[in-house]
């Protein structure tokens, strides 16, 4: 069994980072990464991974390097499929930070109720069979972003709907401006075509 002398002093935030994204308000583990930044991105580097680092945001994560041409990867990070819906709602997500981030905000986090985010996820449908579906699986989605880590649960409340969650800046990671784009564009076509 190997002693603490013997670890590495980055351990504890690699095995995090290899868990998932680690955020700024982790304090002890943001300021490991902080101050073994250029170690741990050596070390990462000879596994066949990337540290993405941003500081202005408070997020870091871990991409894997391909391997060939193909594209292969070592396998090392847990990758998430996502469907449709899911899909739908990051974007909607993703553009709620957006819009919060252009604005003049006195909060550097994002915190919304559930009713506001399924209400903003409905300014996006029109009346029709997609709008009816998405709006009732709405809930299951919502919890569905929590357990892949996009949004945290700050405030329960008895009432579903008054439960307030803050939505995680590493949305725009998995969700950058060009997908958010392109993907509000299809949306509204597709929203569009079936009134």
């Amino acid at each position: 069994m190997a002693d603490k002398a013997s670890l590495l002093p980055f351990t504890p935030v690699l095995i995090k980072l290899l868990k998932g994204p680690v955020e700024y308000l982790e304090k002890s583990s943001w300021e490991q990464l902080l101050t073994y930044q250029a170690e741990l991105t050596r070390f990462l580097q000879q596994l066949g991974l990337t540290l993405v680092l941003e500081k202005d945001d408070g997020y870091a994560y871990l991409e894997q390097t391909k391997l060939d041409e193909e594209e292969n990867v070592a396998g090392w990070v847990r990758r998430i499929q996502l469907g449709y819906e899911e899909s739908i709602l990051l974007v909607l997500l993703r553009d709620m930070m957006a819009e919060f981030e252009v604005g003049e905000a006195s909060t550097r986090e994002l915190v919304k109720k559930r009713r506001e985010i399924k209400e903003y996820a409905e300014l996006f449908f029109k009346e029709n069979p997609s709008r009816v579906k998405f709006i009732r699986d709405l809930d299951r989605l919502i919890d569905r972003a929590e357990e892949m880590d996009f949004l945290e649960k700050v405030e329960n409340s008895d009432l579903v709907d008054e439960q307030k969650f803050r939505i995680k800046k590493i949305i725009k990671a998995r969700v950058d401006n060009e997908i958010l784009e392109n993907f509000k564009q299809q949306l509204t076509e597709h929203a569009a075509g079936r009134i």
